[in-house]
């Protein structure tokens, strides 16, 4: 039987390898600098590492450094635990003591986000950028080869992937090193990935998505790999034209980012020739493809990666399209019945006429042994795994001819006036109106029952909101169901996002209407946006105690 492939045994392939690899800013470093460099922080981390588990915390921007690090651990057996700097004070501390790390690596821009923290079984910090740092490698330079002479099992943790946590504390995906490495192998069968590419990293290092779907096909083909510390939405094109990039990858909100900015003398001056991302909306693909001249390839997957969902050819507009591979047994599922969701209807503008019925879970019935687990979450990887199958937590539709539809995160569920459906394909339609960046549609409670539609919209600079022309919009739109015009719009410069760029609804759901941004709302569902004042405000809340429904008081509501 052939070995499998692991991140360490594609690095040791790299040594002599003069092809440009790891690009930041002026930095360079061939693949041989590459393989060299990840087998000195082998013996580094070897140095360090008093017990077990093996866990690395990485608390760094995209650099060099950050891949130095999971090379050097692919080599000895060691996991590395990306820690996501958006987090912070107690949230952070508990993420680093869930997965038990007993190194942090940091840099002194960042160390202040530790300070006074609890981290459990730390007992080594270290800043990259400090004069300690550098002697530590010095004096582990004469070790190149020694710890790349024999890989560890392929089934040994490489990384522990925080979840984006958007509706729940964010839980730890195992990561192998053997899924790490084949996962790019079968990235690059859909995005055509050749040595001959510069990928172009703007996403952070901590999430999947730049690592299963980009560096690890780079490594896995020696292209080069080129890093952007943060993202950053008005250097997207600088970055692409000055390297001359001709991939890149994407997450939740990157493209609507990007196309928010001044269209330029230059946007179709590059060699940008593809990209892989998820969640872009049809439209943003739409204009993207027009303005820039590069096809986004959109996909469906997680970090869990067991559901990989691709668009094809003949795909209707706005679906994930078919699953990748024909073998998995990918279905839309009931959670509650266990039973398969009927196929979704709809009218002739494309309006879906049954979703109490056809929106269920995405779920993968042969595919439970594909998922390595939460890293310490029994409980949520046996969530995951219930009946044998994989569940993954996402509402989706398919229709008569089998493409799947995204409907939303498993907290995305709105009731009103007895009807069940998701928000994903509201916020596909709100994008279309004119001057909105960025839609978060969730549910609020109604003040008697059920639920109604709240929406919070992020205009471009200078555009102001209009209700008249919303409302205008709206009635246009043949294919919004009559149940989902939103009963609260809210204006906002800023929704809030996660660290790799997904809305986080969280805190919009929690301050509802109660917020210092401009809130328009509707007395009845058929009226018209109005302002909704203070007075309004009190009135609501008398509602909701006459009703019994104050279970439900948002973030700062009067008493």
């Amino acid at each position: 039987m052939e070995t499998p492939a692991t991140i360490a045994s594609q690095l040791r392939a790299r040594i002599g390898d003069d092809h440009l690899g790891y690009v930041l800013d002026e930095q360079r470093y061939s693949w041989h600098q590459v393989a060299q460099q990840s087998v000195i922080r082998a013996s580094m981390l070897k140095s360090l590492l008093q017990n077990s588990p093996p866990h690395i915390g990485v608390l760094l921007e995209n650099t060099p450094e950050y891949l130095f690090l999971a090379g050097g651990a692919s080599f000895i057996g060691a996991a590395i635990v990306g820690i996501n700097p958006t987090r912070r004070g107690a949230e952070l501390a508990r993420d680093i003591r869930h997965t038990n790390c007993q190194i942090i690596i940091t840099d002194s821009a960042q160390q202040e986000l530790l300070t006074d923290l609890d981290l459990g079984d730390v007992h080594t910090t270290l800043l990259v950028d400090s004069t300690e740092y550098v002697t530590l490698i010095a004096q582990h330079s004469d070790a190149l080869m020694q710890h790349a002479s024999q890989d560890p099992s392929p089934s040994t943790p490489l990384f522990l992937l925080f979840t984006s946590g958007s509706t729940s504390a964010p839980k730890a995906v195992v990561c192998s090193t053997t899924r790490m490495a084949m996962s790019g192998i079968r990235a690059s069968e859909i995005t055509g990935v050749t040595r001959n590419d510069v990928c172009y990293s703007p996403m952070p290092l901590f999430h999947g998505n730049a690592l299963m779907a980009n560096w690890s096909s780079a490594l896995a083909h020696g292209a080069t790999f080129v890093m952007r510390r943060k993202f950053s939405a008005t250097k997207f094109l600088d970055d692409v034209r000055q390297h001359n990039c001709t991939f890149f990858t994407y997450v939740g909100r990157t493209i609507a980012y990007i196309l928010a900015q001044p269209e330029t003398q230059y946007d179709k001056q590059h060699k940008l020739r593809h990209a892989f991302g998820t969640e872009a909306s049809a439209l943003d693909r739409e204009l993207f493809e027009k303005r820039f001249g590069c096809r986004l390839i959109e996909g469906y997957g997680s970090s869990e990666s067991v559901i990989v969902i691709s668009l094809t050819p003949d795909s209707p507009l706005g679906s994930l399209g078919r699953p990748r591979n024909p073998a998995d047994d990918i279905a839309v599922v009931n959670p509650d019945t266990g039973q398969e969701c009927v196929a979704a209807k709809f009218t002739e503008h494309g309006a879906i006429i049954n979703p109490t019925e056809a929106i269920g879970e995405l779920v993968n019935r042969n595919g439970g042994g594909a998922f390595e687990g939460y890293y310490n979450n029994d409980s949520a990887t046996d969530a995951r795994l219930r009946r044998g199958w994989y569940w993954s937590g996402d509402l989706a539709y398919r229709d008569a001819d089998g493409f799947f539809y995204f409907a939303g995160r498993d907290a995305d569920w709105l009731r009103v006036d007895s009807e069940n459906f998701a928000t994903a394909p509201v916020e596909e339609i709100l994008r279309r109106f004119a001057g909105v960046v960025m839609v978060a549609a969730y549910p609020v409670p109604d003040p008697r029952t059920g639920d109604q539609v709240m929406v919070t919209l992020e205009m471009t600079p200078g555009s102001i909101f209009d209700p008249v022309s919303f409302d205008t919009f709206l009635s246009s739109q043949r294919d919004l169901g009559t149940k989902w015009a939103p009963r609260f719009v809210r204006i906002t410069t800023s929704i809030p996002l996660t660290a790799n760029n997904k809305v986080n609804k969280t805190p919009l759901r929690s301050e509802a209407w109660i917020t210092p941004d401009q809130v328009w709302w509707r007395t009845t569902k058929d009226a018209a946006l109005e302002p909704l004042t203070l007075l309004l405000v009190v009135t609501l809340h008398q509602e909701f105690h006459q009703n019994q429904r104050t279970a439900f008081l948002p973030v700062g509501a009067p008493a």
